[in-house]
Parts: C-alpha cells; structure tokens; sequence
C-alpha cells in the first residue's frame, strides 16, 4: 500500500482505499480507481462507538478502541487481498478531542500500516462538500455531514465552499447530552444553531444531508410510503415531510423497532439525527432535503483528480462504463444519438439541456440488454437502470432512463414496478422516454445496433413527413421489418414516413465521431 502523496493531485491507477474513521464507525471502501464516476469493489463498516462517551468523559472508549483496532487491522488484510496500490485514512471528531486520542491513532496506524491523517473541523467540512460536489451535478444549497459526534455545515455552489462551520452536535453527542429527553436535545441543538447567522442563506435552496444516520432517515421514509427505488443517493423530501416524520419517530422512538432493515444501532441513533435535521430545516427553511451517498470519503477521492477530470459528467461516464461492458459498442451510443437528433427539433417540442442529456445517456444504454433472453429483456433493464448507483441523476430522471431502454424491449408497460416508474417521471418526460425507446427500436433494425451505418442513413422532416435515407451503398437495408419499426415511430409522431434511397449522406468517419462525441457529452 502507498501512502498519501502530498501537492497537486496527479493520475492515479489501479484500487484505492479509503478508510474513514469517525466518531461512530469505521468504514473502509476500495474503489477500482480514482476517476470521475468511481466504481466500489469493496464497501465495510463496523459500528465502534468511538465518540460514545465524548461528550461526559472527554475519551475514546476502552472495549470501543479494541474493535476500531481490529476492524483496522482486517481492512488492512482485505486491502492486501484487493491489491490495493494507494491508501488513505482520516480520522474526524472524535480522535482530534479525545484525551487518548494521540495514543490511539499510533496504535491505528500501526494496525492499518499507514499514517492516519486526523483532520480539523474545516477540513472535514470542505472534504464533504467535495463529496457534494462528486455526487451532484452543480450543486448549489446547504449541505449538512451528520457524525456520531459532530455536524459540519457548509454553504456552497458547485465546488466553490462559501461558508462552513462545525459544530458538536453528532448523534452519539446528543445521546450523551441528553439521553432520551428529546427537549433537552432540541434546546440543545438550537443552542449552537442560533450562533450561525449564515444558515438564513439556505432559504429557498436545497439541503444537502449526508451521513449514515441521515441516510438511514431517508430508507425508514422510503419504507413507509412503499418507494419504488431503494436508491438513497438524490432521494428527495419536504421540510414538511421531515416534520411528520419527527412527529412519529422523536416521539416514539420505539416505531422504529418495526422496521428490522434499520440496524439496532442506526435505531438508537435516528431519532437524535431526525431532531438535528428537523430542527435545521425549521431554521434553513430549505425548498427540499436531498440525501447524499456520497460524503467526505468521496470528497477525498476527488480532491484527487485534477481539474479536467473532476470536470466530467459523472452519468455519462458511468453510461459509457456500463455500455462497454455490457453493450457491444459505446460508439454505437453516440450514433445512436446523433440519429435521433430530427425527432426533437420542430414540429416535436425541443428538449432543454437536461432532457438532451438524459437523452445521450439513455442511447449509451441502448444496448446493454443485448445478451438477456427476448421475452425478458425489458424487465432485466428497467430493474438494472434504475437501481444502478449512478449518481449526478435525480430519481426521475434515472426513472426516465430505465423506461427508454425498457421500451426498446417492450411496447407497453407491465407489472408492478414499471408503472411506479411511470407515475414518478411524469407524463411528459414518460413520453419522451417513450419516443427515444421506439426510435431505437428503429435503429436496432436499420443498425443490428452495430456502429457505422446510423451516421450514413439520417432522419428528417419533410412537409410533415418523416423521412429516413439511405445511400445506394446501404439500399438492401430496407425491408419489411425495418419499415414496420419506421411505421410505428412515425406513428408514435402523428405523421407518415418515407424512406429515399441515394438521400444526403452525413461523414461517419473515425475522426467526425470523435468531434461529435466532444461537442455533446457534457462538462
């Protein structure tokens, strides 16, 4: 393992581990490199309780420094298991106020083999607002990195950090302030939040929650009201819906034993952590809170990457990785793209940026249910899309993503899970994930769904018609089954179509693709 290079950041290939040792567990995650849109190959955490007492003993507990250290010395055996080439480790809260806190961390670091960087208030601040900022596609709110033993506040927009602060209110704190007397909590937290006159800057805004116990408010939420998708990262609620929830959680804390996906631990600690968040959206009065999966472990990560990297769109990316894996071309993707460019310019409605984007990513999608049976195939890929831990996508927007490629496959919905789909894109965008899906259908018939015939056969309006060419070169590509699939997409128009042998023809060599890739995937 190669421990943290200080200066710029610089390329770094092969796995990277980062453990993160905080006031209330340790977690240790490897990813397959440093990139823009990482992929996990290893994800553990163990509930030490490292800050439990923090608050009345001034110290890391005893029977808590023995599992830290064990869990430490594992990670240090799976990281040599994995390859692991680079390895950072951060300790928060409760190891920088700890009494025994320096005695610890030499006996971590002797445990994990590699320095153990304890990190300031500031500092933890600013690495989760990096994790914001690789997590989100320009962010711009609040955020707020819930610990076992303190809460860091910070104000941004994209990667700039305006404000931040950090203040002692982590849910094991709390705990140990005021045990089950949740008034005492609330006046607690309103203590320290009445100090922070720059919280008035969320009005309006989002509310960026990380952490795990924030984390785990959002799974009992997406429980109770039966949500479709189990994806926490951009799952999205009211401040009202934050109230409500209080009401029944803070005052019966004991509903939570209803839910056994909860740990014993998050239950103990949720309660607290819905008061802290319950009581900042009363002093923010944010317009939602949108819950991160990504925090300062991720921040850390792409603190890494230099600026052209960090500049990516992380959908896309993790699109191209997925349609090189489980596709047979990403080329294919763009083309695919490019072809439908006519079907939203006038008469259809133009798209905006966002929908041309989702729109790219959905072709780069196009295929990766190619090698699943045909009676299949669009359940496989609604399930896979819209349960994939993409991020920089909102939960309608990756909705919108598993439906385009399901119609590839399928002409009507079916089952339960694709109309909960349906409901939650809205109709809509639900149409335009209709029309990409049967254009494709159309594609897949010209194409085989194979590069370099799309860019030669364009599409266009014509006096209210829609018309495909195609050159003499590719003329025995027409047939019946591809003028059946043109039929129903002109259908789906409300127009006729065409299709012009020796039409126009568009470049499709190397180099033009190449052009057309960098000018639409988006920075």
């Amino acid at each position: 393992m190669v421990s943290p290079a200080t200066g710029n950041p610089s390329p770094i290939s092969g796995p990277v581990a980062v453990v993160d040792i905080g006031s209330n567990s340790i977690r240790l995650l490897v990813y397959e490199a440093a990139v823009r849109s990482p992929t996990p190959l290893f994800n553990e955490k163990v509930l030490c309780g490292l800050g439990r007492k923090m608050a009345t003993t001034g110290r890391l507990g005893d029977r808590a420094v023995v599992r830290a250290l064990e869990a430490l010395t594992r990670f240090r055996a799976i990281c040599g298991q994995i390859g692991v080439r680079h390895f950072y480790a951060v300790a928060t809260e409760a190891v920088r106020r700890a009494e025994n806190g320096r005695d610890f961390i030499l006996r971590a670091e002797n445990a994990c083999g590699a320095p153990i960087r304890v990190i300031d208030g500031r500092e933890e601040a600013q690495l989760a607002a990096a994790g914001v900022a690789a997590g989100f596609v320009a962010p711009d709110g609040l955020a707020g990195d819930l610990g076992g033993g303190s809460l860091e506040l910070i104000d941004l927009t994209g990667t700039t950090v305006h404000r931040e602060t950090s203040v002692p209110l982590g849910s094991l704190n709390l705990i140990d302030v005021s045990g089950k007397d949740f008034a005492k909590a609330a006046a607690h937290i309103d203590s320290y939040l009445q100090q922070i006159d720059w919280l008035a800057r969320g009005r309006g805004r989002p509310f960026y929650a990380i952490g795990g116990t924030w984390r785990a408010v959002a799974r009992l939420h997406m429980m109770e009201t039966d949500y479709p998708l189990s994806i926490v990262h951009h799952y999205t609620m009211t401040p009202k819906q934050i109230d409500a929830l209080g009401d029944t959680v803070v005052m019966r804390p004991q509903s939570l034993k209803g839910f056994p996906r909860l740990s014993s631990a998050r239950q103990e600690m949720l309660p607290h952590g819905l008061l802290v968040l319950r009581r900042l959206a009363k002093v923010i009065r944010p317009s939602e809170i949108v819950f991160s999966a990504f925090g300062v472990r991720e921040g850390l990560l792409y603190q890494l990457l230099d600026a052209d990297e960090q500049a990516r769109d992380p959908l896309i990316l993790a699109c191209e990785d997925m349609a090189a894996r489980r596709g047979r071309s990403v080329a294919y993707g763009y083309e695919l793209f490019h072809w439908m460019e006519a079907l939203f310019r006038s008469p259809t409605p133009a798209e905006t940026p966002e929908e041309r984007r989702l729109r790219l990513a959905a072709c780069l999608l196009s295929d990766v249910g190619w090698r699943g049976h045909p009676d299949y195939r669009g359940v496989k890929v609604l399930g896979l899309i819209a349960q994939s831990s993409f991020v920089g996508v909102d939960h309608p927007g990756r909705s919108f993503l598993a439906l385009a490629v399901y119609y590839i496959h399928e002409t009507a919905l079916s089952g339960d899970f694709s109309p909960a789909l349906r409901k939650m894109v809205g109709r809509d965008l639900h149409r335009r994930a209709q029309l990409v899906g049967i254009a494709a259908r159309a594609a897949s018939k010209l194409s085989a769904s194979m590069p370099g015939v799309l860019d030669k056969t364009p599409l266009e309006y014509q006096k209210g018609k829609l018309v495909l060419h195609l050159p003499e070169s590719l003329a025995a590509l027409d047939g019946e089954a591809l003028r059946r699939r043109l039929r129903a997409l002109a259908q789906f128009l409300s127009c006729e179509t065409e299709i012009r042998i020796g039409g126009p023809r568009l470049p499709a060599d190397a180099a033009s693709i190449a052009a057309k890739r960098n000018e639409i995937v988006p920075k």
